[in-house]
């Protein structure tokens, strides 16, 4: 049988994939991060037996899907937001590998995606920012790469986003305002999508203040950039002069 790794989204019920409703639906064991997943979202899963892997280590979750799936179980293991970032994937998929067990990857809603819409707002805007960096940062958890500082990204003025970061929110923010600006916009989103969804807008100068006055600790992502603004050109993409096929 398959362990189906899937993106279960930013955490709402009806923000995971057609494929991934249908993965959910069939399988026999789900494995889910109950930090990040509204409840409501296993409600796509009424008869699989259910494994919340917040307070588990990775061989007593790989141990989960390796006994299932050699009995014949399918079995679904839920990353919040989408498996291409932060879900464990190559460690994971690994163990099964050396498990003999195959394996699959649903993608899903990112987080960030989830955080931009809660604010409309587009990450790339014409001649200001076309870019976006995904990073976090380091506290207690594996060391950044050495080549990955964050000073390094902020050089580049791209816009940010910065994962798993919400309690070094205040250090974060001075660290950037040399190169982006005291001004520069900041947007916190807390649980994206949810129906606790809290979003806090402000600059670099005193986000730090409203993440700490809100009492965020977990589960937020932060948005760094001036094309949090809205303010910059139009795309060439869909200017009226700009020379385009005519019908054949």
């Amino acid at each position: 049988m398959t362990v189906h790794f899937v993106g279960a989204g930013p955490g709402a019920a009806d923000l995971i994939t057609l494929r991934a409703a249908s993965l959910l639906a069939a399988a026999d064991v789900v494995l889910y991060p109950g930090t990040y997943l509204d409840a409501e979202v296993l409600a796509h899963c009424p008869d699989a037996r259910r494994v919340d892997t917040q307070r588990l280590d990775l061989d007593q979750i790989t141990a989960v899907m390796v006994d299932a799936a050699q009995e014949g179980q399918e079995v679904v293991r839920l990353t919040s937001g989408d498996p291409s970032l932060y879900s464990a994937l190559a460690e994971q998929t690994a163990r099964l590998d050396a498990a003999g067990v195959a394996w699959d990857v649903c993608p899903g809603v990112p987080a960030y995606a989830a955080a931009a819409a809660a604010v409309g707002r587009e990450l790339t805007v014409p001649l200001v920012a076309q870019s976006v960096v995904l990073t976090r940062t380091q506290a207690r958890s594996t060391a950044m790469p050495q080549t990955e500082s964050l000073a390094a990204f902020a050089a580049t003025r791209a816009t940010l986003v910065l994962h798993l970061a919400i309690t070094r929110t205040r250090s974060l923010a001075d660290s950037l305002v040399d190169e982006y600006g005291a001004d520069c916009p900041a947007v916190v989103v807390h649980r994206a999508s949810q129906p606790d969804e809290l979003v806090l807008r402000g600059t670099l100068a005193d986000i730090a203040d409203q993440v700490e006055a809100a009492g965020l600790k977990q589960a937020a992502v932060i948005l760094v950039g001036r094309a949090l603004a809205r303010d910059g050109a139009e795309s060439w993409l869909y200017q009226a002069d700009r020379p385009r096929p005519t019908a054949g």
